[in-house]
Formats: structure tokens, sequence, C-alpha cells
């Protein structure tokens, strides 16, 4: 084997070593420094969205907490409802802590609340969400399940009159939710398949009283009902059957008697 002598080898690392060190030493610079700007970018921006971030969060908690407010005391006349940070130095870390005061009760945790005041102060809490940021569709199931008659009448007066920039699709069987609903949409079943059937409220609607006299519309024409007349005509009718039965009494009786005496 032939073999390449010592000073060869160290004569051509010393004329060719020295040139490469000096350059692969200015590329690694060269890309660190590029790297560096790089990443100081990326972290100015970084900076910058979680500072909006936290901003545009404070805004909308601030707006949501009283709009909250507001209706949970129109829901409840007279409640009153809180929305709490954790940590308000880091709110993204903690959470929220939820806590309403039902009317003449202390304040209390969401959680700790029967099912009733848990519906009423969710429904809140959505309704100021929407205020905030509304939203074109909602589905909610049986939300009125839970609610007493008096609750469910402004919960369904408020969908109707304060919401109509968005649609609500409701499951309920409470009359006083579902009577004011623009579309009824029934679902049943028979010969073992469900099937649906859309109503329309208003085409069944009985127009307004107007001087006593009642309109209801009948196939093809319209009925006037007059109240006062009928009612009066209704008493005159009930006076004379019950005079006729006094005076059908009062015969019988007195054939009673006569027989009695002929005997």
């Amino acid at each position: 084997m032939h073999s390449i002598p010592v000073f060869v080898v160290l004569r051509i690392f010393l004329l060719v070593s020295p040139t490469v060190i000096v350059s692969s030493h200015a590329c690694s610079v060269a890309e660190l420094n590029e790297v560096t700007e790089e990443r100081n970018a990326a972290r100015k921006v970084h900076e910058e969205l979680r500072r909006q971030r936290l901003e545009m969060f404070m805004d909308g908690f601030g707006k949501i907490t009283l709009k909250l407010k507001e209706m949970y005391q129109m829901i409840t006349l007279g409640g009153d409802a809180e929305l709490e940070l954790v940590d308000s130095l880091d709110p993204f870390s903690e959470g929220i802590v939820f806590s309403v005061r039902p009317p003449k009760k202390s304040w209390k945790n969401i959680s700790n609340l029967s099912g009733g005041e848990k519906t009423l102060s969710s429904l809140a809490l959505v309704f100021a969400l929407h205020h905030f940021k509304p939203t074109p569709l909602y589905v909610m199931d049986e939300i009125d399940a839970a609610l007493d008659f008096k609750n469910v009448s402004i919960v369904a007066n408020y969908i109707k009159e304060r919401t109509k920039n968005a649609q609500f699709i409701i499951i309920s069987l409470r009359n006083n939710m579902f009577e004011l609903a623009d579309r009824l949409v029934g679902i049943y079943k028979t010969n073992n398949a469900t099937k649906s059937v859309t109503i329309n409220p208003r085409a069944f609607g009985v127009a307004a009283p107007q001087d006593g006299i009642s309109r209801t519309p009948g196939p093809g024409r319209s009925q006037l009902i007059d109240k006062t007349n009928s009612s009066r005509v209704d008493r005159s009718q009930v006076g004379n059957a019950k005079r006729k039965m006094s005076f059908a009494g009062e015969e019988s009786q007195e054939e009673s008697t006569q027989g009695s005496v002929g005997a």
C-alpha cells in the first residue's frame, strides 16, 4: 500500500483551513442574525396580538356585564347578576365566575341555584351576548320546562319583541310560549312513522273587539257577534225558563193537592 507523506497532508491543511473557517463563520453569523431578527419580529407581533386580545376582551367583558345586569333584572323583576374575573391580570388563565342574586335572596354561584333560577340566569347571559354580538340563529330545547307561567311569558315576549334580528327555533310544550310564535311545527307519530305539520297562527287569528262586537272569521265570510245584545238575550231567556219552571211546579203541586182532596 502506498501512503501519502505526512508533510504533504500538513501542507494542504495549512493552506486550505483558514479560508474555510472564516467563510463558514461568516455564514453562521449572518444566519444567526437573520434568525434573531425574525424571532424578534415574530415576538413583537405575538405581543401586539396578545395586547389587542386583552383590550378587546376587557371591552366586551365590560359591556356584556352591564347588559347582563339589565337582562337579569328585567327577567326576574328585581334580581342582580355579576361576572367576575378570577385573575384580573391574566383573564385567560383562570376563567370567569358567574354569580347572581335572585329577588329577596343572597348572592349565589350559578352552580348552587335551582333549575328555574339556572334557566333564567343562562337566558340572561345569552341575551346579553346576543346584544353584544348578534347571532342569526338560536336553537333552544324546552328552556321553559322549569319556569312558571309569569317567567315563561316574560321570556317569550322578550324573544318576540326585542330579538327580531335573529331566528329562534324553540322546542316547547307551554301555551304561553308557542302562542307567540310566527310558525308552529307540530311533530306527531302515526302508523309507526314520524310526521310534521306546519301552521301559520295568523291564519287562525281573531280580530280585536270593537264597540262590543267580536269579529270571528268564518268560511269565506266574517261573522259578527254582538256580545252585549247576546248576553241580554241569554239572560232574558234564562229568566223566562226559570219562570216557566216555577209555574210548572206550582201547577203540579195544585194537581197533587186536588187529587188528595178528591180521594
